[in-house]
Protein backbone atom coordinates (compact mmCIF):
# COMPACT_ATOMS: atom_id res chain seq x y z
CA UNK A 1 0.00 0.00 0.00
CA UNK A 2 1.24 3.33 -0.98
CA UNK A 3 1.51 6.22 2.00
CA UNK A 4 2.24 9.88 1.82
CA UNK A 5 5.58 10.16 3.96
CA UNK A 6 5.12 12.40 7.32
CA UNK A 7 5.74 15.76 6.61
CA UNK A 8 6.55 16.87 9.76
CA UNK A 9 10.51 16.10 11.40
CA UNK A 10 10.76 12.76 12.17
CA UNK A 11 13.09 12.60 15.37
CA UNK A 12 15.48 9.45 15.62
CA UNK A 13 15.50 7.74 19.45
CA UNK A 14 17.95 9.23 21.14
CA UNK A 15 18.17 6.17 23.50
CA UNK A 16 18.47 3.57 20.85
CA UNK A 17 19.92 4.93 17.76
CA UNK A 18 21.11 2.87 14.99
CA UNK A 19 24.80 1.87 15.49
CA UNK A 20 26.25 2.20 11.97
CA UNK A 21 24.25 2.98 8.95
CA UNK A 22 25.61 2.42 5.15
CA UNK A 23 24.76 4.87 2.05
CA UNK A 24 25.62 3.00 -0.81
CA UNK A 25 26.28 5.61 -4.08
CA UNK A 26 25.64 8.46 -1.08
CA UNK A 27 27.66 11.12 -2.71
CA UNK A 28 25.45 12.92 -4.13
CA UNK A 29 23.37 16.01 -2.28
CA UNK A 30 20.68 13.62 -0.61
CA UNK A 31 24.15 11.20 0.25
CA UNK A 32 25.35 13.99 2.16
CA UNK A 33 21.45 15.32 3.56
CA UNK A 34 20.93 12.15 4.94
CA UNK A 35 24.86 11.53 6.59
CA UNK A 36 24.41 14.59 8.77
CA UNK A 37 20.58 14.18 9.88
CA UNK A 38 21.70 10.24 10.89
CA UNK A 39 24.91 11.74 12.43
CA UNK A 40 23.10 14.40 14.35
CA UNK A 41 21.09 11.65 15.56
CA UNK A 42 23.82 9.69 16.88
CA UNK A 43 24.66 7.23 14.01
CA UNK A 44 28.01 6.70 12.81
CA UNK A 45 27.58 7.29 8.71
CA UNK A 46 29.43 5.11 6.25
CA UNK A 47 29.70 6.39 2.50
CA UNK A 48 30.31 4.18 -0.29
CA UNK A 49 30.94 5.41 -3.83
CA UNK A 50 33.22 5.44 -6.84
CA UNK A 51 33.98 9.52 -6.70
CA UNK A 52 37.16 10.34 -4.78
CA UNK A 53 37.11 13.74 -4.34
CA UNK A 54 33.47 13.28 -2.94
CA UNK A 55 34.52 10.71 -0.69
CA UNK A 56 37.61 12.89 0.25
CA UNK A 57 35.14 15.78 1.30
CA UNK A 58 32.92 13.25 3.04
CA UNK A 59 36.08 12.01 5.16
CA UNK A 60 36.98 15.75 6.20
CA UNK A 61 33.76 16.11 7.21
CA UNK A 62 33.71 13.26 9.82
CA UNK A 63 32.31 10.28 8.21
CA UNK A 64 33.91 7.08 7.52
CA UNK A 65 33.80 6.52 3.62
CA UNK A 66 34.75 3.22 1.30
CA UNK A 67 35.60 3.49 -2.35
CA UNK A 68 34.05 0.87 -3.98
CA UNK A 69 32.33 0.03 -7.69
CA UNK A 70 29.71 -1.43 -6.50
CA UNK A 71 28.26 -3.49 -9.25
CA UNK A 72 31.85 -5.22 -8.86
CA UNK A 73 31.31 -8.46 -6.97
CA UNK A 74 34.64 -8.53 -5.87
CA UNK A 75 34.60 -4.93 -4.50
CA UNK A 76 30.95 -5.67 -2.86
CA UNK A 77 32.42 -8.25 -0.75
CA UNK A 78 35.21 -6.12 0.01
CA UNK A 79 33.21 -3.47 1.03
CA UNK A 80 30.85 -5.90 3.45
CA UNK A 81 33.95 -6.58 5.80
CA UNK A 82 35.28 -3.17 5.72
CA UNK A 83 31.67 -1.59 6.84
CA UNK A 84 31.31 -4.94 9.94
CA UNK A 85 28.35 -4.96 11.55
CA UNK A 86 25.14 -2.61 10.18
CA UNK A 87 21.74 -0.96 11.39
CA UNK A 88 20.68 0.30 8.05
CA UNK A 89 21.33 0.73 4.30
CA UNK A 90 19.65 3.50 2.26
CA UNK A 91 20.99 2.29 -1.16
CA UNK A 92 21.42 5.96 -3.85
CA UNK A 93 22.55 4.47 -6.54
CA UNK A 94 20.78 5.99 -9.38
CA UNK A 95 20.60 8.06 -12.49
CA UNK A 96 18.04 9.12 -15.32
CA UNK A 97 18.11 8.59 -18.91
CA UNK A 98 15.06 8.31 -21.58
CA UNK A 99 13.48 10.20 -24.06
CA UNK A 100 12.86 8.94 -27.93
CA UNK A 101 9.23 6.87 -27.29
CA UNK A 102 9.52 2.68 -27.11
CA UNK A 103 11.90 2.62 -29.93
CA UNK A 104 14.54 5.20 -28.42
CA UNK A 105 14.56 2.94 -25.53
CA UNK A 106 18.37 2.13 -26.05
CA UNK A 107 20.19 -1.12 -25.03
CA UNK A 108 22.86 1.85 -23.94
CA UNK A 109 21.03 3.33 -22.03
CA UNK A 110 19.27 0.18 -20.49
CA UNK A 111 22.80 -1.20 -19.06
CA UNK A 112 23.37 2.15 -17.99
CA UNK A 113 20.42 2.44 -15.52
CA UNK A 114 20.90 -1.16 -15.07
CA UNK A 115 23.74 -0.52 -12.65
CA UNK A 116 21.52 0.93 -9.82
CA UNK A 117 19.46 -2.63 -9.81
CA UNK A 118 22.79 -4.59 -9.91
CA UNK A 119 24.49 -2.39 -7.28
CA UNK A 120 21.02 -3.08 -5.25
CA UNK A 121 21.44 -6.66 -5.70
CA UNK A 122 25.28 -7.30 -4.73
CA UNK A 123 25.36 -5.02 -2.11
CA UNK A 124 22.08 -6.62 -0.19
CA UNK A 125 23.08 -10.35 -0.53
CA UNK A 126 27.00 -9.36 0.73
CA UNK A 127 25.21 -7.52 3.79
CA UNK A 128 22.42 -10.40 4.50
CA UNK A 129 23.92 -12.05 7.81
CA UNK A 130 25.10 -8.09 9.02
CA UNK A 131 21.85 -6.65 8.28
CA UNK A 132 19.54 -10.04 9.98
CA UNK A 133 21.67 -9.71 12.69
CA UNK A 134 20.49 -6.10 13.94
CA UNK A 135 18.97 -5.70 16.80
CA UNK A 136 16.72 -3.77 14.10
CA UNK A 137 17.92 -2.78 10.88
CA UNK A 138 16.35 -0.42 8.31
CA UNK A 139 16.52 -0.86 4.51
CA UNK A 140 15.63 1.50 2.11
CA UNK A 141 15.38 2.76 -1.38
CA UNK A 142 14.66 5.85 -3.76
CA UNK A 143 12.77 5.26 -6.10
CA UNK A 144 10.56 7.12 -8.52
CA UNK A 145 6.78 7.44 -8.97
CA UNK A 146 6.60 6.34 -13.27
CA UNK A 147 6.81 3.07 -11.72
CA UNK A 148 2.92 3.34 -10.96
CA UNK A 149 2.86 5.20 -14.50
CA UNK A 150 5.44 4.22 -16.61
CA UNK A 151 5.73 6.84 -19.62
CA UNK A 152 7.29 5.18 -23.06
CA UNK A 153 9.92 7.73 -23.21
CA UNK A 154 11.11 7.00 -19.50
CA UNK A 155 10.51 2.78 -20.41
CA UNK A 156 14.25 1.34 -19.29
CA UNK A 157 13.71 3.71 -16.10
CA UNK A 158 10.53 2.65 -14.91
CA UNK A 159 11.76 -1.16 -15.76
CA UNK A 160 14.59 -0.66 -13.52
CA UNK A 161 12.92 0.73 -10.57
CA UNK A 162 10.11 -1.68 -10.69
CA UNK A 163 12.30 -4.35 -10.32
CA UNK A 164 14.35 -2.84 -7.91
CA UNK A 165 11.17 -2.09 -6.19
CA UNK A 166 10.47 -5.94 -6.11
CA UNK A 167 13.91 -6.94 -4.96
CA UNK A 168 13.34 -4.55 -1.92
CA UNK A 169 9.74 -6.15 -0.97
CA UNK A 170 11.01 -9.62 -1.01
CA UNK A 171 13.73 -8.53 1.23
CA UNK A 172 10.69 -7.55 3.13
CA UNK A 173 9.50 -10.70 3.39
CA UNK A 174 12.42 -11.74 4.19
CA UNK A 175 13.08 -9.97 7.21
CA UNK A 176 9.20 -10.90 8.03
CA UNK A 177 10.86 -13.81 8.53
CA UNK A 178 14.25 -14.38 9.79
CA UNK A 179 14.52 -10.55 11.29
CA UNK A 180 11.05 -9.29 12.73
CA UNK A 181 12.25 -6.33 13.96
CA UNK A 182 13.95 -4.85 11.07
CA UNK A 183 12.64 -3.55 8.49
CA UNK A 184 12.65 -2.43 3.99
CA UNK A 185 10.84 0.37 2.84
CA UNK A 186 10.39 2.50 -0.45
CA UNK A 187 10.64 5.87 -0.66
CA UNK A 188 9.12 7.20 -4.77
CA UNK A 189 9.99 10.90 -5.69
CA UNK A 190 9.02 12.17 -8.60
CA UNK A 191 12.28 14.47 -8.49
CA UNK A 192 14.41 13.99 -5.67
CA UNK A 193 16.55 18.00 -6.07
CA UNK A 194 15.10 19.62 -3.38
CA UNK A 195 13.67 16.75 -1.34
CA UNK A 196 17.53 16.25 0.21
CA UNK A 197 15.75 17.04 3.89
CA UNK A 198 12.75 14.94 3.22
CA UNK A 199 14.28 11.99 2.34
CA UNK A 200 16.84 12.62 5.52
CA UNK A 201 14.27 12.55 7.93
CA UNK A 202 11.75 9.96 6.55
CA UNK A 203 14.84 7.61 6.51
CA UNK A 204 16.03 8.51 10.11
CA UNK A 205 12.32 8.57 11.33
CA UNK A 206 11.97 4.89 10.43
CA UNK A 207 13.96 4.14 13.28
CA UNK A 208 10.70 5.45 15.28
CA UNK A 209 8.23 3.08 13.47
CA UNK A 210 7.16 -0.29 14.43
CA UNK A 211 9.10 -2.74 12.44
CA UNK A 212 5.99 -4.11 10.93
CA UNK A 213 4.53 -0.71 10.06
CA UNK A 214 8.07 0.42 8.33
CA UNK A 215 8.72 -3.41 6.34
CA UNK A 216 6.97 -3.25 2.86
CA UNK A 217 5.87 0.00 2.86
CA UNK A 218 6.20 2.09 0.13
CA UNK A 219 5.85 6.33 0.80
CA UNK A 220 5.75 8.75 -1.43
CA UNK A 221 8.19 12.12 -0.60
CA UNK A 222 5.87 15.14 -1.54
CA UNK A 223 7.04 17.76 -4.06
Amino acid sequence: MTEPASAGRAVLPSADPPRAVLLTGGTSAAGRAVARRLADGGARVIVAGRDTEKLAALAAAGFDTVEADLVDPGQVRVLAEAVGPLDGLLHLVGGWRGGGGIPGQSDEDYRALEASFTSLRLVTRALWPSLIASPGARVAIVSSTAVARPLAGGANYAAVKAASEAWVRAMAHGFAKEAPASAATIFRVKALAGLEGRLADAYAGLWSMPADEANDRVSELPP
